[in-house]
């Protein structure tokens, strides 16, 4: 589906430059192993253009979209090289004018995901006039470069096929591991719920929030979707926690005074690496009941 934005000061000040194609040549599948020995000092060596901060943008023409791409993390970095190694050729290839943010929970007490996203898109928006923003999971890497890392008319779910769940859609309403939300789109659900700390259900929350406010889940054609979960115990800190499926049942309350407006966080240092922009954060921790 076509889908293109208003033209903004930057665009019109680079007319002579040509758009890049809606669907960019030589697209295709490709094999990925996430068991690879991955050096964070080789993949510079191969990405030329990735610039400070994990910046990219095509050079013959002009991207369709100015993406933030918003990675939650803790205790990953075997994942994060991989996720790098694999994605910085796969977002060149689609001609995506790009940049990543690894957004780090410095404390060791239960992740909250959901709310390190936030920080994410927060932050991004201050850098760039970002118009799509794709919340990815670290240990997610697409086999088929036809799986556009785009925004479309609705919310987009580009994880729809994972070879875990021999790759089919794990459940009718699954909606995480990799999601697309314009800038607009995210505002109008007021991003994710802060109040998920532990695994699991925020992105199920996330689905209501899109339902609620009258829009729907696009979903790429399966095959197209392919993609590889890299294997890995449950982290120490991110286990299921209670009062999950209350939260999930009371979006549609709750969600216009639980998200982007009520977030709250303490930068501790904003870095730009060569490969990615590391925001590592202080959100606080679960308030016991």
């Amino acid at each position: 589906m076509s889908f293109t934005f208003p033209q903004s000061a930057e665009d019109a000040e680079i007319e002579d430059i040509p758009w890049c194609q809606e669907i960019p040549p030589n697209l295709g599948p490709r094999a990925v192993d996430t068991r690879l020995n991955v050096s964070f000092l080789n993949i510079p060596l191969e990405n030329p253009n990735v610039q400070n901060g994990g910046r990219s943008k095509p050079r013959i023409c002009r991207a369709q979209q100015k993406i933030a791409i918003i990675i939650p993390f803790r205790n990953r970095e075997l994942h994060l090289k991989i996720w790098l190694y694999y994605m910085h050729p796969f977002l060149q290839k689609q001609q995506g004018d790009y940049a990543i943010y690894v957004v780090e929970q410095i404390q060791n007490t239960t992740f909250n995901k959901a709310r390190l996203m936030n920080v994410g898109f927060t932050e991004a928006v201050k850098d760039y006039d970002y118009n799509c923003f794709i919340f990815c999971d670290v240990d997610i890497i697409p086999m088929d470069e036809r799986n556009l890392y785009r925004c479309s008319n609705n919310p987009k779910h580009m994880a729809n096929s994972l070879d875990k769940f021999k790759f089919r859609l794990f459940y009718s309403t699954s909606f995480g591991g990799v999601v697309a939300f314009t800038k607009e789109q995210f505002l109008k659900i007021n991003g994710f719920s802060n109040s998920f700390w532990g695994w699991g259900q925020e992105d199920d929350e996330l689905y209501k929030r899109v339902m609620s406010a009258g829009m729907k889940v696009e979903r790429p054609n399966q095959n197209i979707a392919r993609s590889r979960m890299i294997v890995h115990s449950r982290d120490v800190g991110n286990e299921k926690t209670g009062n999950r499926f209350h939260l999930v049942k009371q979006t549609g309350k709750h969600m216009h005074m639980d998200g982007l407006n009520s977030l709250k966080y303490e930068i501790i240092s904003h870095t730009k690496h060569q490969l990615y922009t590391n925001i590592t954060v202080d959100i606080g921790s679960e308030k016991k009941k």
